[in-house]
């Protein structure tokens, strides 16, 4: 009687053969999940809690309920979210651009043009039609979408970055923080901040990498998104040019300046082509510049306005433009805060393109006119200041880190949510 040799397979396969590439997923995914799970879930933990006291005093104050449903109102709570810019960005997700400088019959003070979309970038809102097609989420649902999915990308940037310098537990109290910092109550709302600060943070980091060619395409992106970019593409052009005083190391220069030299080259293409198209449909070629001087009073002025809040609020005076004191009064804390924490993060010598950010967006909003209790908002997306601090948190324990930082994500309801929404003009 013959009998038949049964092989056993190879153990822990049940086939003999099993594509690489299935037999490392798995640990790659535990790897990746040990390593970025901790991150995400302190940035959300620290968020969520902000949040719903954003949402509670919102709803207890009921002062919204009073308001114009596109000024910082609505029926429910959450409504307020996609107000002020959120109205503008739905605008432009449900009806697209039609760019246009229109006077307004018989202005003659700040305010002299009707305003227009074409001030707003068209990354968030094309992303917010793209998902609410997807998904059959309406506009704000898709709107909200969007900055969430992007504030968790954001704080896995700023954690890669901070990880780099000063390792896994300064990057965790950097994620940290990017949930409670001053205008973090845009990070959850109708708003543009997250997804530029997770450009932002994830072309920082690819330069850090020498991944330049992914840094030119994320800042690319980044300049379709806000304005504020074009500190980020002189962040990257400085980066790139330093890039080649290192040690060739046996290749040749053509060789070595190829792709940085792409990286710059991509860069400014977003913001570039976005500016040159408005100002085209305008039939000016300052067309932008106007539109948000004309409509919105915001321009750049070498500082002077800023000169005067600063030298206004310190002796309880509040007779300049666009006066809004318990949100100016933020704002001041927040810029004066901003010179300190570079020096701090200036003598860690990070690498130039953090630097060179960060210096650059600092000024482009000191320089220019606007309301100021926006500047939190506007300094929001200054991630690298975060550095200086979580380097030095690092040091606490466990217990006395989740004090600091439960305690700042409680209060963040108010000072970076409630007060940015309702006491003033986000």
């Amino acid at each position: 009687m013959s009998t038949v040799e049964l092989r056993r397979p190879p153990s822990g396969l049940d086939s003999p053969e099993v594509p690489r590439g299935s037999r490392e997923f798995g640990p790659r995914l535990r790897g990746a999940a040990v390593r970025y799970g901790p991150v995400l879930l302190t940035y959300g933990v620290l968020k969520l809690a902000g949040f719903a006291v954003f949402m509670y005093l919102l709803d207890s104050a009921g002062d919204f309920r009073k308001k114009n449903p596109r000024f910082g109102g609505g029926e429910h709570a959450w409504d307020v979210l996609a107000s002020w810019d959120g109205w503008w960005y739905q605008q432009i997700a449900r009806h697209g651009y039609d760019p246009a400088l229109e006077p307004v019959p018989g202005a003659t003070g700040l305010i002299t043009l009707e305003g227009n979309s074409a001030a707003f970038f068209p990354l968030y809102p094309t992303l917010m039609r793209l998902v609410s097609e997807c998904t059959g989420l309406g506009l704000y649902g898709a709107g909200m979408t969007v900055s969430v999915i992007a504030s968790f990308v954001a704080a896995l940037g700023i954690y890669a970055v901070t990880e780099q310098l000063g390792g896994h537990r300064a990057g965790l109290v950097a994620a940290g923080l990017w949930a409670v910092w001053p205008g973090s109550g845009t990070e959850w709302s109708g708003y543009s901040e997250s997804l530029y600060t997770a450009l932002a943070a994830w072309a920082c980091h690819a330069v850090m990498s020498r991944r330049w060619l992914t840094a030119g395409l994320l800042t690319c992106a980044a300049g379709l998104c806000r304005p504020t970019a074009v500190a980020l593409v002189a962040a990257l052009a400085v980066a790139a040019l330093l890039s080649l005083r290192r040690p060739a190391d046996g290749v040749r220069l053509a060789d070595r300046i190829r792709r940085p030299l792409a990286a710059v080259v991509m860069a400014p293409l977003g913001l570039f082509c976005y500016l040159a198209w408005v100002n085209y449909r305008m039939g000016d070629i300052n067309g932008y510049s106007k539109l948000q001087d004309g409509a919105w009073a915001h321009k750049f002025d070498w500082g002077v306005h800023s000169f005067n809040v600063l030298t206004s609020i310190p002796v309880g005076h509040f007779d300049y433009l666009f006066a809004m004191p318990f949100l100016d009064v933020i704002g001041v804390c927040v810029v004066l805060m901003v010179p300190v924490l570079t020096v701090l993060l200036l003598r860690l010598r990070p690498p130039a393109v953090l630097v060179v950010y960060t210096l650059l967006s600092y000024l482009m909003v000191m320089t220019t006119q606007q309301y100021f209790g926006n500047v939190s908002r506007y300094l929001l997306p200054l991630f690298p200041l975060f550095i200086p601090l979580a380097l030095a948190m690092r040091r606490l324990k466990w217990p006395s880190l989740a004090a600091v930082l439960g305690t700042a994500a409680l209060a963040s309801g108010s000072y970076a949510g409630y007060v940015l929404f309702e006491l003033g003009v986000p």
